[in-house]
């Protein structure tokens, strides 16, 4: 049975990392994503695991190409992340870590709506601690609000279950549809956590504010577990082309105004989101394909972006692009690392990107909507713009920062986890084939057709060339200091000072009633006071405390009551 349960030697690991120091603790960390990826490769498509539960029948496990897939890619997501963390001497970060991704490979093999809630929940309070583990005041306030909005949408999620359940549908984890009872519900809880607009600022106000490899294992998990629920509960629901097409597009706006550069890359992260949303949208066998396979994509070359950023903050203490420049002469290795990221994040040719991308924007253009192909050229011209030239050029050229003559290369660690993700963004995107094999549809696709290399060459040429003339000429802002919100400033401002006018009034209305009671209390003691013999010069009402005083009274209406009940 334990054979059979591949989140198990995560979530034995996160628990023993608690108890392990110095090398027993590296070792338990780098073991445990391998030997979990073992027990996946031994597992048979098919295989499941059930039992019932008062009256329920629930599937814990259920293997099949789309949760292996996703098994995978989340189990090399979290041996990249443990090397990356390696040099960090923090027990809370560390289990976190493992109890995170633990958590997500349990949730993409849940077979039942139940399991996935209970692992959906876990994703929440364990990644929490990533952000908390940065132990600064904006971390902390990050944190509570990603916290609010996690289990927000895991409530909308068990009511929707329940809904889902009672009316006759079951509790298996298949295709849902908005049109069922508690349908809704379930897509905004998927929504939520996959970042849709106007619900996604948990995502770009939490993750800058996590540690530096808290961010990395962040942007690994989440989101990703969020777009294998939607690929799996609501393929083909058309209003998904919409939202998808809309978070593809209006990151760019805040990317190119932000100064944070993890934050860049936080809105980068929704851009990339959208074109998965779109293809979960379309819901042919080609554009789920495109969808699943270039979230694979997106974890290694957010990841490695993330990891060159946090890096970047490790050595410096800074992260602000008007702060940082000319770092390349003394981290020449994370330039050229953080530049193969932004290479596979633009979808050049022979990166990953471009082997994932191209299939849903072609297959958005064969089911004839043509204004979210716009849409979506217009979208990867802007990540190029914000994530394959901004963030390289702010962090490591650019002008020469007071940094450059204190800076280092990171830990060794560190660039090794750097080196392996990069090797990925290369190797899958010359050899698309070995992830081809992978996907839930097998299908004969080309990514390297004379169309879609020329289409992406002039696209990206003419963003590069576009940023270059707006540089050179005097018309592209430099970086300010400054931070920006969105629609986080509803919450922020709105809804929080909204909840402290009310708990300010509240506050006044409990101490005039207080007062009430006071001077209600004083005048009936006086007049009470000639029943009560002196003793020492004080009566019996003055010598009581406020508590004796509220339980004489309490106790004397009591026996007034019962006095007046016999009559």
């Amino acid at each position: 049975m334990f054979e059979l349960i591949p989140s198990l030697p995560l979530f034995v690991a996160a628990v023993m990392v608690g108890f392990c120091r110095g090398w027993l603790r590296a070792a338990v960390m780098l073991l445990a994503p391998v030997v979990g990826a073992y027990m996946l490769f031994n597992l048979a498509e098919g295989t499941t695991v059930s039992f019932e539960l008062m009256g329920m029948s629930l599937t814990p496990v259920r293997v099949d190409r789309l949760s292996l897939l996703f098994g995978y890619l989340f189990h090399l997501a979290a041996f990249i992340g443990v090397i990356y963390a390696l040099h960090i001497k923090d027990r809370l970060q560390d289990c976190s870590a493992l109890f995170y991704a633990a958590s997500a490979v349990g949730a993409v093999f849940a077979g039942d709506l139940l399991t996935l809630f209970v692992f959906w929940e876990l994703l929440a309070v364990s990644s929490v601690f990533l952000i908390l583990a940065r132990k600064s005041s904006n971390s902390l306030s990050s944190a509570l609000r990603y916290l609010l909005m996690q289990v927000g949408s895991g409530l909308l999620l068990l009511v929707g279950v329940l809904i889902y359940n009672s009316s006759g549908y079951g509790l298996e984890f298949g295709y849902i549809g908005l049109n069922t009872p508690g349908g809704l519900l379930i897509f905004l809880a998927f929504g939520i956590k996959s970042a849709f607009p106007m619900v996604h600022f948990w995502l770009t106000d939490a993750y800058p504010e996590a540690t530096p490899s808290g961010t990395v294992f962040l942007s690994a998990f989440t989101t990703k577990v969020a777009i294998y629920a939607l690929a799996r509960g609501f393929a083909g629901t058309e209003v998904l082309i919409y939202i998808g097409a809309v978070m593809a597009c209006f990151p760019i706006f805040y990317a190119v105004i932000e100064n944070d550069l993890r934050r860049v890359l936080a809105y980068s992260l929704i851009n990339q989101l959208g074109f998965m949303v779109v293809g979960i949208g379309i819901g042919t066998e080609l554009a789920i394909n495109g969808a699943v396979a270039h979230a694979f994509n997106d974890v290694l070359f957010k990841g490695l972006l993330m990891m060159s950023m946090g890096a970047v903050l490790h050595v410096t203490g800074e992260i602000r692009g008007s702060e940082l420049g000319g770092l390349y002469k003394k981290m020449p290795k994370t330039a050229v690392l953080c530049m193969v990221g932004a290479a596979s994040i633009s979808a050049f040719p022979l990166f990953s990107g471009f082997v994932s991308k191209s299939m849903i924007v072609v297959e958005v253009l064969r089911e004839g909507y043509q204004v979210i192909w716009l849409a979506l050229l217009f979208a990867a011209a802007g990540v190029f713009h914000h994530a394959g030239i901004k963030i390289p050029f702010f962090a490591f050229f650019h002008h020469d920062s007071k940094f450059v003559a204190v800076a280092k290369e990171p830990p060794s660690n560190m660039l090794i986890a750097m080196t392996i993700a990069a090797l990925f963004c290369v190797g899958i995107g010359c050899y698309p084939a070995a992830l081809y094999q992978l996907l839930p549809y097998q299908l004969d696709y080309t990514p390297y057709d004379l169309t879609h290399v020329l289409a992406q060459t002039q696209l990206l040429a003419f963003s590069a060339l576009a940023f270059t003339w707006l540089k050179l000429s005097g018309i592209y802002p430099d970086e300010l200091r400054s931070v920006n919100l969105d629609t986080d400033w509803l919450f922020r401002r709105v809804l929080m000072d909204g909840v402290a006018a009310v708990r300010l009034r509240w506050q006044q209305i409990s101490e005039q009633a207080q007062q009430h009671q006071q001077r209600w209390l004083s005048a009936a003691g006086a007049r009470l006071q000639p029943l009560f013999p002196k003793r020492g010069g004080q009566g019996v009402m003055p010598r009581l405390h406020s508590t004796d005083n509220m339980a004489f009274w309490v106790v004397f209406m009591l026996g007034l009551m019962l006095i007046l009940s016999y009559f």
